[in-house]
């Protein structure tokens, strides 16, 4: 099993930057990938970016490219969503998950608020 924790997530203002954490613990080495995916108000949950775990290879959704990159601190198993220029559209829930070698179904966090302000 693998447990994953969001944080980070607050109300800032548009143009501010803001960076979200997600801390996976568990069965870390059964870890193939780790995501970001959001749902803004009254819409269906969206992919934002991701890491392949294992080489650190990253992807982010083209809605959001050259705003959001993904990192990570593989001796802390987090991974960082760093978000610039935020936009009012940025607003929702940002969940983590994460796929593993073990099972089918991704593993998902329980979810961290972001809010812009126009």
């Amino acid at each position: 099993q693998v447990q994953l924790v969001e944080s980070g997530g607050r109300l800032v203002q548009a143009g501010d930057s803001l960076r979200l954490s997600c801390t996976f613990s568990g069965d870390t080495s059964s870890v193939n990938d780790v995501a970001w995916y959001r749902r803004a108000p009254g819409k269906e949950r969206e992919f934002v970016g991701r890491m392949w775990w294992r080489r650190s290879n990253t992807w982010v959704a083209d809605s959001v490219k050259g705003r959001f990159s993904v990192s990570r601190d593989g001796a802390a198993n987090t991974l960082f969503l760093q978000m610039n220029s935020l936009k009012p559209e940025d607003t929702g829930v940002y969940y983590c998950a994460a796929s593993t070698s073990v099972r089918a179904d991704w593993y998902w966090g329980a979810g961290t608020e972001v809010t812009v302000s126009s």
